[in-house]
């Protein structure tokens, strides 16, 4: 049984040095005396707790009581056998479990160790990277931009003045509560990375090489094919004495890069608000190799992006900001491309809505 703690009828030294004498001796006579988690446990709670312990009871009994030439020496001895209990604990439970316990939580060695899985690239990054991973050994530099825009870099920088029938297609999703902002500072989510290519311009005076891979949104119903949040690469190249044969020659390549060598490619007219002339760019099926299959509805040819050489109005626009970019001397061309369409193209996947389901059984294909 735990002794009790004695009432104080004298403070001198040597009172003091047998009455803290004995609390040492008690404890070191419990401490020796312990055998397993469950004793250690109580021998923490005996001395060292907060409410029961013998030590707050010392505080109480002690300290309080002590009168105030005689609380330094006694709060000194206190201190130090605190320590000691201390220590005496620290060496219980840095004996380690008992040989019992270690044959209960044995661990067998010969067991395989756990294997940490690693991570893979999303299809739409993988596929995002190759592209601009072309470009980059081409002489492209890498350009990001904000998706949250102002109309004015999103459209009226690329020739889409307000009221042009031209904006409609873009399904734009626009930022609420702008109606006493002027049209140019409303802010929207980017329907393109062509955003991109004007702030660039504007902090970079030609020639200029860049390719802008990046997320963009549009107000689209999701289906099969399409999603109201999907991913971009545009392309822009202006310097002097640039022709549309170098842009014929720049997508050419990097199509056979992506696709393979014997691919094909063909353009034909189109129109673009910030192109003039425009063009569509076809690839022979990569399916059927271009005899003519379903999936390029038999006529062998896959249409992939847009291009075109940049419209001196664009031009203008940057101009602003940047004298350089003076349409009678330089010139150049653009491009953007969708990251989804290529990656099912190139995976064989059928349902655009699988890269954003978050189903690992998908996503794993890919690891």
């Amino acid at each position: 049984m735990t002794e009790e703690i004695p009432n104080l009828t004298a403070f001198d030294e040597a009172a003091l040095d047998e009455a803290f004498s004995a609390l040492e001796r008690q404890a070191r006579a419990a401490a020796a005396a312990l055998n397993g988690e469950a004793a250690v446990e109580a021998f923490r709670l005996e001395w060292l707790g907060r409410k029961q312990g013998r030590l707050n009871e010392v505080s109480g009994l002690w300290l309080k009581s002590a009168p105030k030439e005689a609380k330094k020496a006694l709060g000194m001895r206190f201190n130090a056998l605190k320590a000691v209990v201390e220590g005496l604990l620290d060496s219980a439970l840095g004996a380690g479990p008992t040989d019992a316990a270690l044959a209960a939580e044995a661990i067998d060695i010969t067991l395989p160790g756990t294997r940490r899985l690693t991570g893979a690239e999303h299809p739409i990054t993988r596929t995002l990277n190759e592209i601009t991973s072309v470009f980059a050994a081409l002489g492209y530099s890498v350009g990001v931009g904000p998706e949250v825009e102002t109309d004015f870099y999103n459209f009226e920088s690329m020739n889409f003045p307000p009221g042009h029938p031209a904006r409609d297609t873009q399904d734009t999703l626009v930022v609420a509560g702008q109606d006493r902002r002027p049209q140019r500072d409303r802010l929207l989510l980017r329907t393109h990375t062509s955003p991109v290519q004007m702030r660039t311009m504007e902090q970079q005076p030609p020639p200029v090489r860049i390719v802008i891979p990046g997320k963009v949104h549009r107000n689209d119903a999701a289906d099969a094919t399409h999603s109201p949040i999907f991913h971009q690469v545009e392309g822009l190249c202006v310097d002097t004495n640039i022709t549309f044969s170098d842009l014929k020659g720049t997508l050419d390549h990097a199509m056979k890069a992506l696709f393979g060598s014997s691919l094909k490619t063909r353009f034909f007219p189109s129109f673009f608000p910030f192109t003039e002339p425009s063009a569509d760019v076809q690839i022979s099926c990569i399916f059927c190799g271009g005899k003519g299959c379903r999936k390029c509805k038999q006529s062998g040819w896959i249409e992939l992006l847009g291009c075109g050489m940049v419209d001196p109005a664009v031009f203008a626009f940057a101009a602003e900001k940047q004298p350089g970019y003076d349409s009678r001397k330089i010139s150049g061309f653009a491009f953007g491309m969708g990251v989804e369409r290529i990656a099912m193209m190139k995976y064989g996947i059928s349902e655009i809505g699988q890269f954003y389901a978050g189903d690992m059984r998908f996503l794993e294909q890919f690891a």
